[in-house]
């Protein structure tokens, strides 16, 4: 088991992507904090996974109060954090002439300053610790852009930028920090896009389907092991080529 005894904060971690790396990081062994905003969902995934080693907590990103509380118990429970998986995220599309101000800010509120807000709530424990690793979740949109998504492809574009510069601020420290960039997988954050932009998106796949959420999470667990101890500053499409 790759990620025995390590200790892991998930955000977003009651569906998708995030519920499958929970589930894979406990397959490897790993403590694994849940974190989401609804209390109903933080529930029923703590319900799913089951046993010891899983903790579940109600946070929203955006609130540095509900970060910070959450951190100290993972901690008190715990003893350390190993692994921070900032993978909570909106999308509220529109194209540019049509996007709202409140659109813009919300997305960017959760998908960039979120991950700044729990990246520098976990620094200090994985300064002191001298390991740790910060996975960020960025998107092939934040690599190319994608139509109707300024506020989401400004965010997933600056977590990349967060991933190089941590990488370059932390790494004395023996603290690692990554971007991942998924191109479409199969979750609820897709339910807003029309079924023929969904068909002319797949037929830019050489695989020819999503990814399934499992695929995501394989790769977040090899990046939180030993086994990618020399990965840092770099940001990994797994996008099944959508982009060649």
């Amino acid at each position: 088991m790759r990620l025995k005894d390590k200790v892991a904060i998930i955000t977003g971690a009651a569906s998708g992507i995030g519920l499958a790396t929970a589930r894979r990081y406990l397959d490897e062994g790993a403590r694994v904090a849940i974190v989401d905003i609804g209390a109903d969902r933080v529930r029923q995934a703590c319900e799913q996974l089951g046993g010891d080693s899983v903790a579940g907590h109600v946070v929203d990103v955006t609130d540095r109060a509900q970060i910070d509380a959450m951190v100290a118990e993972v901690k008190r429970r715990w003893g350390r954090i190993d692994v921070l998986v900032n993978n909570a995220g909106i999308t509220k599309d529109a194209r540019l002439v049509r996007m709202t101000e409140a659109q813009f800010d919300q997305v960017i509120a959760v998908n960039l300053k979120g991950v700044f807000e729990c990246a520098q709530a976990v620094a200090a424990t994985m300064i002191e610790q001298r390991a740790g690793v910060i996975i960020n979740a960025s998107s092939v949109v934040g690599l190319y852009g994608n139509f109707g998504q300024t506020n989401y492809a400004a965010a997933k574009a600056g977590v990349i930028g967060f991933s190089q510069t941590w990488a370059r601020e932390l790494g004395p420290h023996g603290v690692r920090s990554v971007a991942v960039c998924p191109g479409f997988v199969q979750t609820p954050i897709l339910d807003t896009i029309p079924e023929n932009v969904m068909q002319t998106l797949l037929e830019k796949v050489p695989l020819g389907r999503l990814a399934r959420p499992e695929e995501i999470a394989s790769v977040y667990a090899f990046l939180a092991s030993d086994d990618a101890s020399y990965i840092n500053g770099v940001a990994i499409e797994v996008s099944g080529g959508i982009m060649m």
